[in-house]
C-alpha cells in the first residue's frame, strides 16, 4: 500500500498548533476593501481557528490527528 500524502495546497494554506488546532486566515479580505469599515479589515488579519465541522475533512486531507479544544478527531488509521 501507498503512502498516504498530505495535500500540498492546503500546507500552505493552514497552520497547526501545538496542541492540534488548525488556524487559517480568513476569507474576503484581500481586495475590495474600499465599503469595508476599519473593524473589518482590522478582523481580516487575525488568523481564526477553524470550526469542528470541518475538522475531520482538513484532517484527512492533511492526514493527521486534529483535535478541537478537549476532544480528538480520528482521521487516520
Amino acid at each position: 500500500m501507498s503512502k498516504l500524502k498530505p495535500n500540498k495546497g492546503l500546507l500552505k494554506r493552514v497552520r497547526l498548533t501545538s496542541k492540534g488546532k488548525v488556524k487559517v486566515s480568513r476569507a474576503f479580505g484581500g481586495h475590495l476593501r474600499s465599503h469595508k469599515n476599519g473593524k473589518m479589515i482590522r478582523s481580516y488579519r487575525k488568523r481564526k481557528l477553524v470550526g469542528g465541522a470541518d475538522l475531520k475533512r482538513i484532517g484527512a486531507m492533511l492526514c493527521t490527528r486534529l483535535t478541537r479544544g478537549d476532544k480528538k478527531v480520528e482521521t487516520t488509521d
